[in-house]
């Protein structure tokens, strides 16, 4: 292999590694993306793409892709569904899980969409080689990596073991868990590991889902005499995916063994074949710092948590949308050091709130069933209805998620301060805000489109009506005097006024508030944060 060069070396091509290939590629920015793998495997960890990663593949225009590529329809229900065991009695029931539900909705211009992680990754994937400038090699590994104040030198080797230099701007390492960029910046990952061990199978299961009486569901909960498990319907083909607690470290089950504790937990003896039988653990675990000079993390990387919640892959997701318009800005010569120190700033705080919230739904365990929770007698009926009530109270939050999706505002020098506080972050409920530093709140217009569809790919003024002309005027001449890409909206079918609470709205290219007024000076003005500037 020849020496290369190009602006951004990306590690990892799970679908945060995609991410920024494409929020890069996008922006006119030369990418080689590395993966050691091949990605294939019919063992996907996420199965939810939540509401805002949708919204970004929508900003991609591959959400339709997505929908298409959805292996039940992107009608199918994504209900969680707690029973016993599969042909058992059911407990208790949470219907449209994740807002996945197509309907239309005025908070946001896509729903979420259950749809297998490697999926996903296929549609990224197709996405990203139609881009200019992004290169994508597999069976690629990065071996060591060196730094000094003008470039990155990364040497990788392929799976013949021929070895290469690849020369770069900047390196991100979105290489999971196990991450090989941050042990060469020396980053640690600090918290708490192996909370918990738990078998992840994936089998091919015909007649099943005839084979029970709880319809469609993207989950069934089973909680029963044999304890907790969950399983579910994963792709055409008859795949399925069962997830039982209880593994212990280094523990691995044979395809028989697999297959024989699917029958007993479910409660179904018909035929199934295990495809594979690997496992995983739950860590509540952050980096202690996520950039070393022009190496970043993102992903997995830099944060684990149980998955409780869906939050993990789409919170990688945002990982690269955000660090991903800060370095093309930088590469395309309108940022600077402040913009790109701001990314640990701003998504550290998002991830300590999630993992916060992971962990409280990981927390919620419903106390071992009674040993009669499965008999047929009053006894054992009366057991089942404390235990539903119980699920019912208790398990909501961790499937109504859209105020954490949603409502989590940036704090930063890149986001204007104001006078009020943040509004109040609840995780069950979203309330769109306005409020600097909050996802800008979205409307639709007269004519179906999304007023997000409007966005620039860079920064946005949005002009009310009755705005002063000639602070709209001042906006674009600071924008041009600093390089800073710059586009005027007006919406005359909304009140933008009442909508955001201003009538000037500057949205940055993640579709977060940086700042609203009604004088345009005051966005420049110290108490504001003058580093809204870029520089």
């Amino acid at each position: 292999m020849r020496d290369a060069r190009t602006d951004v070396l990306v590690v990892g091509a799970g679908p945060v590694g995609l991410a920024l290939a494409i929020e890069l590629g996008s922006r006119g920015v030369r990418v080689t993306l590395i993966e050691r793998n091949d990605r294939g495997g019919s063992a996907p960890r996420a199965k939810t793409t939540n509401v805002r990663t949708r919204t970004h593949l929508r900003r991609w225009g591959i959400a339709d892709k997505l929908a298409a590529a959805s292996p039940f329809g992107v009608d199918y229900p994504n209900n969680m569904v707690f029973v016993t065991r599969l042909a058992g009695p059911e407990l208790a029931r949470f219907t449209d899980a994740f807002n996945a539900a197509p309907a239309r909705d005025n908070r946001y211009p896509e729903h979420a969409q259950w749809v297998p992680q490697y999926t996903l990754e296929r549609v990224m994937l197709e996405h990203a080689r139609t881009l200019p400038g992004v290169d994508i090699l597999f069976g690629v590994t990065l071996t060591e990596s060196e730094q000094d104040n003008n470039r990155v030198l990364s040497r990788v080797v392929d799976i013949d073991g021929r070895e290469r230099e690849i020369v770069s701007e900047y390196l991100v390492g979105a290489d999971g868990a196990r991450s090989r960029v941050r042990e060469l910046i020396g980053a640690r990952m600090v918290g708490r590991a192996g909370l918990s061990h738990h078998y992840n199978i994936i089998f091919r299961a015909p007649g099943w889902a005839g084979a029970h009486r709880h319809g469609p569901a993207a989950i069934y909960w089973q909680i029963g005499t044999d304890g907790l498990s969950v399983i579910g319907p994963m792709d055409q083909g008859d795949l399925w995916y069962f997830m039982p607690g209880g593994a212990k470290p280094g523990d691995s089950l044979s395809k028989e063994e697999a297959a024989a504790l699917i029958r007993q937990r479910c409660g179904i003896d018909l035929p199934v074949e295990v495809l594979s039988a690997d496992n995983w653990t739950a860590n509540e675990l952050l980096a202690d710092r996520y950039r070393a000079g022009r190496i970043f993390l993102a992903g997995d990387a830099c944060h684990l948590h149980p998955p409780a919640g869906g939050y993990g892959m789409n919170m990688g997701v945002g990982d690269s949308v955000d660090l991903g318009w800060k370095l093309a800005a930088t590469l395309n010569g309108w940022g600077g050091p402040a913009l790109l120190n701001s990314y640990e700033i701003e998504r550290r705080q998002v991830h300590q709130v999630v993992i916060d919230e992971a962990m409280a739904n990981y927390a919620i365990f419903v106390e071992p069933p009674p040993v009669e929770i499965e008999d047929d007698t009053a006894a054992g009926e009366a057991a089942r209805t404390k235990l539903g009530a119980a699920i019912q109270a208790s398990k909501g939050r961790e499937f109504a998620t859209l105020g954490t999706v949603l409502g989590l505002c940036y704090q930063s020098p890149l986001i204007a301060k104001e006078s009020e506080p943040c509004p109040e972050h609840i995780s069950e409920v979203y309330k769109p805000s306005g409020h600097s530093g909050c996802l800008a709140p979205h409307a639709w217009l007269d004519d179906g489109s999304s007023l997000y569809d409007l966005f620039g790919p860079d920064f946005t003024l949005l002009v009310a009506a009755g705005a002063n002309r000639c602070e709209v005027g001042k906006a674009f001449e600071n924008a041009k005097a600093l390089g800073i890409p710059l586009k005027i909206l007006d919406v005359p079918s909304i009140s933008i006024a009442e909508l955001y609470g201003a009538s000037l709205v500057l949205i940055r290219p993640d579709q977060h508030v940086a700042w609203r007024g009604n004088h345009w000076e005051d966005a420049l003005a110290p108490a504001a944060g003058h580093e809204l500037a870029l520089a």
